[in-house]
């Protein structure tokens, strides 16, 4: 199943509270950690990364290389130049992506052969597979107004969400950030999403839109951008601001221990039925995923929802990678299959995006676009793949 944070504007990596007290151990950073419900680490040290193995490879290993068209991935490309020309192990890479015809796929095959090394991306227990999952972005019907047809609100990020840099009090854990809130003089985990959905006051005047379904809602925060009907014909962009802080948790997975659903059933559709069937037990089981995605209304002249990369995603040739394993902006060949099917779906990626359930090395979440068609193939799309990272040639494999 796809999930949250889209749109968030750097991969860095976000804690909750509770996991950071854990790590930081008795009293180290925050006083409203309450450590003794946590194991106590010895050592302040940063949170295990699910470090890949990378390995040399050849072109030749890659499955149709030689015959795929790539010319349609030349977009995405050139949307992660825009992010990343001024890094300096990109300039020449960019530099020379400019003089390429974006027609020409001979071209641009000898291109990538002469600016890139493939490495195939291997998970740490050394198997080669990983899940392959679906998003998109959806459509809701809503109102800048809440009525009895628009019921349940789409938040803006609040005033009193608080970041806290890790790495400006405490060096070795750079790039780390914890999200919360005060309370009094501590600062304690933000509201999870039973809380939220309780209706919590801090809130109340954050609404952006109100919208008619609760399930829709949900999955909108988990795809993470989208587009809002209003009641006039016009269609609003927003895309993802904030998100609470707290872990996502399967609900899909949830209703399979549930013996609600089986796994094969586990869908987004799959889903969307049961909720229609189980409307009293709904509220229940969304409030078994405690996080939570605040959004913010973006320019109609955007072309596409902005990934992770900061730059608008490329329909059905961007994807969401785990930041920690795999670098936002690298080309990604991606070998896997259609959703529900055993047809090979061979195709040159760019990671540009992140998600909050993209955890790992061989993972990743493939864009489908927008539309009902769109939907339909990420709602279905659970498949295995292989990953191979192209890095500019004459650099060791690195996160950026």
């Amino acid at each position: 199943m796809p999930l949250l944070y889209r749109s968030a504007p750097t991969p860095r990596l976000f804690l909750n509270i509770r996991h950071a007290c854990g790590l930081l151990a008795a009293g180290l950073l925050l006083a409203g950690c309450q450590v003794s419900r946590l194991p106590v680490a010895p050592q302040a040290e940063k949170p295990p990364v699910v470090a890949p193995t990378f390995m040399v490879s050849k072109w030749a290993m890659l499955p149709d290389w030689e015959t795929l068209d790539i010319t349609p991935s030349w977009p995405a490309l050139q949307q992660s130049c825009r992010a990343l020309r001024f890094k300096p192990r990109w300039q020449p890479v960019c530099a020379a992506a400019e003089k390429v015809d974006a027609a020409d796929a001979v071209a641009q095959r000898m291109f990538y052969e002469t600016w890139f090394t493939p490495y195939q991306v291997f998970n740490p227990d050394g198997s080669e597979n990983g899940l392959i999952t679906g998003y998109y972005e959806p459509l809701l019907e809503g109102s800048r107004q809440m009525s009895e047809r628009f019921p349940y609100p789409i938040y803006g990020a609040p005033d009193d969400l608080l970041e806290i840099d890790l790495g400006d009090v405490y060096p070795q854990f750079k790039g780390m950030r914890l999200r919360g809130r005060l309370s009094g003089k501590k600062v304690v985990p933000y509201y999870n999403r039973a809380e939220i959905d309780a209706g919590a006051s801090m809130l109340k005047g954050r609404e952006l839109f109100w919208v008619g379904n609760a399930v829709d809602l949900f999955f909108l925060q988990i795809q993470g951008s989208g587009r809002i009907e209003l009641e006039d014909g016009r269609r609003v962009k927003i895309g993802y601001a904030e998100q609470n802080g707290h872990p996502y948790i399967s609900i899909g997975k949830k209703l399979i221990e549930m013996g609600e659903l089986k796994p094969e059933e586990a869908s987004m559709q799959g889903i969307k039925n049961w909720a229609e069937h189980n409307p009293e037990r709904l509220p229940a089981l969304l409030g078994q995923n405690p996080s939570y995605v605040f959004f913010r209304e973006l320019p109609d002249t955007l072309s596409a929802p902005l990934g992770a990369l900061g730059v608008p995603l490329t329909n059905e040739y961007s994807i969401a990678v785990d930041p920690r394993t795999v670098p936002l902006g690298v080309p990604v060949f991606l070998a896997t299959t259609l959703p529900n099917s055993a047809a090979p779906l061979n195709r040159l990626m760019y990671a540009q995006d992140t998600g909050g359930a993209i955890k790992g090395a061989v993972r990743a979440d493939f864009f489908w676009g927008f539309g009902e068609l769109a939907a339909l193939q990420a709602g279905r799309m659970k498949q295995s793949g292989r990953m191979w990272v192209l890095f500019p040639r004459g650099t060791e494999p690195t996160l950026n």
